[in-house]
């Protein structure tokens, strides 16, 4: 699915939030706060806008970005510059990497693609060093139950209708919702990080909880 809607992904993302992602992702290196001569590891990296986020916040930081669809990594393969590590097409839950690789790890609106969270979790403390953080950010559901309403209305009636003709795959924009709505909430998601051997493990709403943002530290 996601190989067929590469070449439309970022016009999907950037129309259907109106640009909000990208501030979110901005919000996400934040909380990163990366370091000059240190590696960083975006994790489901997809067109790269977040590993190019990074690079953009710290030049000198190395950012490997990893994904399972090879197009989508080609889709954004020019973002990150001529010096930057290559684009690893990879399975999350198989990390190609050695232990303790990382000093930080971000995945935004990936982990919910995994088919075990769990599995996926435990792959991103396995490749971080001690001291490494984690940063999730995946969308949610608003706790506001007005907000919540109008959110439902779009995100499950307009969404798959709109989405399908800017993705060009009706199937790929239905996904998305039916994805979100079987995801784990804010605090449920943060127990499982937690459980996964990650300290410190905090969590904020984006947007009125349109998204949400979680932070470990590997312990």
């Amino acid at each position: 699915m996601f190989d067929r809607i590469a070449p439309r992904y970022d016009l999907f993302n950037d129309l259907l939030s109106a640009g909000v992602h990208r501030r979110w992702r901005e919000r996400a290196v934040d909380a990163l706060a990366p370091r000059p001569g240190r590696r960083y590891l975006d994790l489901c990296a997809g067109t790269l806008d977040l590993a190019a986020a990074i690079r953009q916040r710290t030049p000198l930081a190395s950012v490997v970005g990893a994904d399972f669809s090879l197009p989508m990594l080609a889709q954004g393969a020019t973002k990150l510059g001529p010096d930057a590590p290559p684009a690893v097409a990879g399975d999350a839950l198989r990390l190609p990497f050695a232990d303790r690789a990382f000093a930080g790890c971000t995945i935004a609106f990936g982990l919910r693609n995994l088919a075990d969270f769990a599995d996926g979790l435990a792959e991103m403390r396995r490749v971080l060093e001690p001291g490494g953080r984690l940063v999730v950010l995946e969308f949610t559901t608003p706790p506001g139950p007005l907000f919540r309403k109008a959110y439902h209305l779009y995100f499950h009636h307009v969404l798959p209708v709109a989405g399908g003709m800017i993705a060009g795959d009706r199937s790929a924009a239905r996904y998305l919702p039916e994805s979100v709505a079987e995801f784990p909430d804010g605090p449920s998601l943060a127990a499982l990080v937690l459980d996964a051997g990650f300290a410190d493990v905090r969590y904020g709403y984006l947007t009125r909880g349109i998204a949400a943002l979680h932070t470990g530290v590997r312990v």
